[in-house]
């Protein structure tokens, strides 16, 4: 089942979706399409003139494959520029993912503040890609491209704080413009940086996860290559925090996220 689809279906019933199991990771699913899903949930609630400034977002437990589940909306607050929501993705009864929403509209500044510039990756077609094995690498990797181009692969005992490449949507992917919601997927695709320190396999996930998006978003292709760069702040007893960013081809900024991570090892 495509990305597309999928966002399809939580566009015109959130209270009711399924995710298959070829979006797997473990146990569980892959954590970026649950946020994409909330994501769209939350999107139909909001005017169009106030896109998405950051989602705060929550993994209280694993969101189950092929067992239906519902992408709750409440609105918190509608004010004159900002609308601020609450997602809760709920299965079996029980709250799985907790989202906050912060939609806001653009307005006059006398601030105007450049990004830092993208690192100095090699080109794509220069980088290694993580290749989708079945059994071995998350389901949900068939639907995602990685190209390593910064660090080492997950489980290779390579101790570098960084790590990055380029990454977009593969398989039979629908081609149409770049969405937050296909933003969300794009950088949660990578593993947590934790992983390469490891030798041999180990679960990890995501504890809670922080994303912000530059507005307006750059018109930009589902079959585009982006940059993606996360480096490992600090690390200890099993908790990892990380800051990353994902820029588009051309090194124009697209997100800034942090995330603090779970490693069972």
């Amino acid at each position: 089942m495509r990305f597309s689809d999928l966002l399809d279906a939580a566009r015109s019933n959130p209270l009711d979706v399924t995710i298959p199991a070829e979006w797997g990771q473990g146990r569980a699913t892959f954590g970026g399409l649950v946020a994409a899903l909330q994501y769209e949930a939350l999107r139909a609630q909001v005017p169009a003139d106030r896109p998405l400034r950051s989602l705060a977002i929550t993994f209280v437990g694993p969101v189950e494959p092929d067992v239906p589940a519902g992408y709750h909306v409440e609105v918190l607050r509608e004010g004159k520029a900002v609308s601020q929501l609450l997602g809760r993705v709920v299965q079996n009864g029980e709250v799985a993912t907790v989202v906050q929403a912060s939609f806001g509209a653009a307005r006059e500044s006398q601030i105007d503040v450049a990004s830092e510039p993208a690192p100095a990756f090699k080109h794509w077609d220069d980088c290694q890609e993580l290749p989708y094995i079945k059994g071995v690498t998350p389901e949900f990797m068939r639907h995602l491209a990685m190209r390593w181009s910064v660090g080492g692969l997950p489980f290779t005992g390579n101790k570098s704080r960084d790590m990055g490449g380029w990454v977009r949507l593969r398989g039979d992917v629908k081609e149409e413009a770049l969405t937050e919601a296909h933003i969300l997927a794009l950088v949660d695709a990578w593993p947590p940086a934790l992983l390469p320190h490891l030798t041999k396999p180990a679960p990890g996930s995501t504890l809670t996860w922080t994303i912000e998006f530059i507005q307006p978003l750059q018109q930009l292709s589902t079959l585009d290559w982006c940059q993606y760069y996360v480096n490992i702040e600090y690390a200890r007893d099993g908790y990892g925090h990380a800051a990353a960013a994902l820029w588009g081809p051309s090194g124009e900024l697209i997100a800034i996220s942090r995330q603090s991570v779970v490693v069972f090892a």
